[in-house]
């Protein structure tokens, strides 16, 4: 089926309005690829993290026979990142390892807590990857439904001050 460029543009603005109707609350952007025939596109590129010599060394144990453990991102192995990292093992959040102590939805209002504190975008990409974790966000508003979670939230942002 053959459009012209006028009925094209047609119907991607009411594709756009019908999605933006069945989706309110859009926690992201929409991305339209158009493609012309003859065209070459990349329909994925997954996010590269390169850790360089600038970045202090993180002091992540690994065991014996445990690979898997994940390296501390350039993100959060900052000069800053890393008085709020010593801060949260003083306070018992988290391990030598950078690894939570505290439940899944402590851990998510901590992560968010450094993030912004940082400036992270993708907070939580990051913080999934090093905890191994997979669905912060949904932690994180199950957090903001509980009572204790408001004593918590005070606790880091005086913490992190």
């Amino acid at each position: 089926m053959e459009f012209n460029d006028d009925e094209i543009v047609a119907l991607l603005n009411r594709l756009l309005e019908q999605l933006h109707q069945a989706d309110g609350n859009n926690q992201g952007s929409i991305v339209l690829n158009v493609y012309s025939s003859g065209s070459l596109h990349v329909d994925h590129v997954d996010t590269q993290n390169f850790y360089g010599d600038a970045c202090p060394k993180p002091t992540i144990k690994q065991e014996k026979g445990n690979e898997d453990t994940p390296t501390l991102p350039a993100s959060l192995c900052t000069e800053q990142a890393m008085v709020m990292w010593e801060k949260a093992q003083a306070a018992g959040f988290v391990d030598d390892n950078y690894q939570p102590l505290i439940s899944r939805t402590q851990a998510a209002l901590l992560a968010f807590e450094m993030a912004r504190c940082l400036g992270i975008k993708y907070k939580w990409k990051v913080f999934e990857t090093l905890w191994n974790r997979r669905n912060m966000y949904r932690d994180y508003h199950d957090a903001l439904e509980q009572y204790q979670s408001l004593q918590f939230r005070d606790i880091l942002k005086n913490l992190f001050q």
